[in-house]
């Protein structure tokens, strides 16, 4: 599909954490589930895609949803993720950024203190809970799809040295990286650092069978690396920096990648089912993800945080403009 962008294309802009969540209304996309739209979405929005995301209008590390319908009845809406580098198959911040979205623009309406929205995403269905206060959202909880470890006590070699990373899903497949190994913290000064060693991962662990999805191969391949450190031990408090696709910075503390650090976590006996985990993002923001449920090998995890809406935006394309579906200089 080619898009002339004659007529505007309006987006409503949230932040999760500091983590932007820009959300489109695309039109009917082919496919009876959302997973099925995302891979039409990967053959004929990919334009659209790197109008909205990539600069002038975007940046580097944009990241954003163009709203679909459920699966079926019993979801409310679906998602099909995008950012720089592609179509995801799981966006925490993005969940709870669009579950806001849906009840401030009243397409979801109850008048609960509590309101249930039901979405559906490329990995899965999340049942999420939106807290109310004074008639604004006050914070999004979902529970994600099943999360498990896949790999443990990998050895990578970068040009930093030889690193330990771990394996594990959530909604997406992440390497954990803990930060003392490299004597770098997930802070802003380090970035350029952790970004390397991020695409040194994604590239060393590229034909390596750690990260196959046991039902889905749509769903496999290491997504992103979370650098992380631990900062207190009871509750348990980390902070992490969570670099996606070819590079990309994630500002909040990663929705899916805290249902994949709670895997491991629980794995490596450091947390225990009910009990609350505090995870911080680069930006300063943070989510609170607790384990709810082990079902075998897995677990069943809650994430919760607040989204707030910044900007509304018509986009448009001069069919004279040189720079067209945009550039991206990072």
């Amino acid at each position: 599909m080619t898009f002339d962008f004659i007529t505007n294309i309006e987006s409503c802009d949230y932040h999760t954490a500091g983590e932007p969540f820009r959300i489109v209304d695309a039109g009917p996309m082919e496919g009876t589930t959302v997973i099925e739209r995302r891979s039409w979405a990967e053959k004929n929005l990919n334009e659209l895609r790197k109008f909205l995301i990539h600069e002038p209008r975007g940046h580097a590390d944009m990241y954003g949803g163009f709203i679909v319908p459920p699966d079926d009845t019993d979801g409310d809406l679906g998602v099909v993720f995008f950012h720089a580098d592609g179509f995801s198959t799981a966006c925490g911040h993005g969940t709870i950024a669009l579950v806001t979205w849906a009840i401030d623009s009243g397409l979801i309406k109850s008048d609960s203190d509590v309101i249930e929205v039901t979405v559906d995403v490329p990995s899965g269905r999340l049942f999420t809970k939106a807290k109310m206060l004074n008639g604004k959202v006050e914070s999004v909880c979902f529970q994600n799809v099943p999360s498990f470890v896949s790999a443990e006590d990998i050895e990578i070699r970068t040009k930093f040295g030889t690193i330990t990373i771990d394996i594990s899903f959530g909604g997406a497949f992440y390497a954990s990286v803990l930060c003392d190994q490299l004597d770098l913290k997930p802070i802003s000064k380090n970035l350029n650092d952790l970004i390397e060693i991020s695409r040194e991962i994604k590239t060393n662990t590229e034909n390596l069978e750690f990260a196959e999805h046991p039902s889905d191969k749509r769903l496999s391949g290491i997504y992103g690396s979370i650098f992380y450190e631990t900062l207190e031990e009871n509750p348990l408090k980390q902070r992490n920096v969570t670099i996606f696709g070819d590079g990309q910075v994630d500002r909040s503390p990663c929705g899916s990648g805290t249902s994949a650090r709670l895997a491991l976590l629980h794995a490596k006996k450091q947390i225990d089912s009910g009990e609350p985990f505090f995870n911080l993002g680069i930006a300063g923001g943070v989510f609170t993800g607790q384990i709810i449920e082990q079902k075998g090998n897995t677990v069943v995890t809650s994430v919760e945080g607040s989204a707030y809406r910044y900007s509304n935006n018509s986009f448009s394309l001069d069919p004279r403009d040189p720079i067209g579906f945009g550039f991206n200089l990072r």
